[in-house]
């Protein structure tokens, strides 16, 4: 890809259209501060049945931005540290929290040369990430924007629309939510999905069982990973590679209905990771057996004792930085158009979670874009270099005759 197909047009601050209840404090939970050194990127790419002129689009979703964001007191404010219930804007101790402001979100126009679709023939992660704008926090964090949107017309057709923020703020499905609710917002006027912000339900100091067993909770969660019995992961640099399932062999795959396709595609990409004890399709089998036992287990009360071992356990870690990661997004369906205009067609979307959490590699399953079959299904995989050669040429996924449309094409 040529180096000047991409032109930064300016960034600016977008605020709210009214006024936000100044100096509220909004807390994170003990799952967001697990979380807080990892960071999130989505790119959503939009072909267009209209020409229009330059910087007419951007203008519109930035004015529809100010709307919704009134909706959004978290992304607004900016992140201050609480001691003993003294506000400490410069301390390095004690623990982020979000101060209500008007301080409004940091935006990036662009625009970009060719169509969506040519752009999408030939990128690759690192020209992919061009399109999401990140800024490493400031030394005066205060001043510090949590969230960023980039817009980017192409200017023979087509939009880019990238979402990055710290993962301390919000998930991948919380930061979908959010572009949910601005496309409703631009098309129609209304959110039909307004945010619930509400804390996590009290801690269970009574809960004696946990209290007195916390090694329990500590196996339970070391049983979860799926690299119990890995390859030895090799750090090098990450390469991303991603594929489409085609709907007839994804339900080809499926054994039995009590199976999910997630369970499926990640058992998939977890073989190759695996020590050859057994034959590739047993092991397969094995995965997916694993993966569907552990996310039934995965309950109310399960998930509680974990926020409890989280918050007295002074070691707050639920990933020793080497583990293969699996993120289930595949209910994030199309089956209500993500629309900010009606001749804008969402045509893919891209999820990235950098970090320290996923250190050993990365799986993400998403929904297809329409057309594509009910069970279809997008997964990007990032993985160090050496590992994604052994995933691209592994005999039991080229069985599931995957289509690549996205890689790396300089690294494999």
């Amino acid at each position: 890809m040529e180096e000047d197909r991409l032109r930064f047009i300016c960034k600016r601050t977008v605020v709210s259209t009214r006024s936000m209840e100044p100096g509220r404090l909004y807390r994170f939970s003990v799952l967001d501060h697990v979380m807080e050194p990892n960071h999130i990127r989505l790119v959503y790419y939009y072909r267009s049945s209209k020409t229009r002129e330059p910087g007419e689009i951007t203008k519109k979703l930035r004015e529809s931005l100010a709307y919704a964001l009134n909706c959004y007191p978290i992304v607004t404010g900016r992140l201050v540290k609480e001691i003993d219930g003294t506000e400490e804007k410069e301390d390095v101790s004690g623990r982020w929290k979000v101060k209500s402001n008007d301080a409004g979100m940091r935006m990036v126009e662009a625009r970009a040369t060719g169509s969506v679709e040519e752009w999408l023939r030939d990128v690759n992660r690192e020209e992919e990430l061009k399109l999401v704008h990140w800024e490493d926090m400031y030394h005066l964090h205060y001043y510090w924007s949590t969230f960023c949107v980039q817009v980017t017309e192409f200017e023979s057709g087509g939009l880019a629309i990238g979402l990055s923020c710290s993962h301390l703020l919000a998930d991948p499905v919380c930061a979908m939510m959010f572009i949910r609710a601005w496309a409703d917002l631009t098309l129609s006027r209304s959110m039909m999905a307004p945010p619930l912000f509400h804390p996590l339900p009290p801690r269970r100091f009574a809960n004696h069982r946990l209290i007195s067993n916390n090694q329990l909770v500590i196996h339970y969660i070391k049983s979860c990973s799926l690299t119990a019995s890995p390859s030895n992961v090799t750090e090098g640099h990450m390469v991303t590679v991603t594929f489409l399932f085609p709907d007839p062999l994804v339900r080809a795959g499926e054994n039995e209905p009590r199976i999910s396709t997630f369970e499926i595609l990640a058992g998939l990409f977890w073989v190759p990771y695996s020590k050859p004890v057994k034959t590739k399709d047993t092991l397969l089998i094995h995965a997916v057996q694993e993966i569907e036992n552990i996310t039934k287990k995965l309950d109310y009360d399960t998930v509680m004792d974990l926020i409890e071992w989280l918050s007295s356990s002074n070691n707050g870690a639920i990933s020793n930085g080497s583990d293969l990661v699996c993120t289930n997004l595949e209910n994030m369906s199309y089956s209500r158009p993500m629309m900010f205009e009606e001749d804008l067609v969402l045509s893919h979307v891209s999820c990235y979670v950098e970090g320290p959490v996923a250190g050993g590699g990365q799986v993400i399953v998403l929904p297809s874009p329409p057309g594509k079959g009910p069970m279809s299904r997008v997964v990007m995989v990032s993985l160090p270099e050496r590992e994604m050669v052994k995933v691209v040429e592994d005999e039991l996924l080229l069985s599931f005759s995957p289509v690549v449309i996205m890689e790396n094409t300089e690294q494999i």
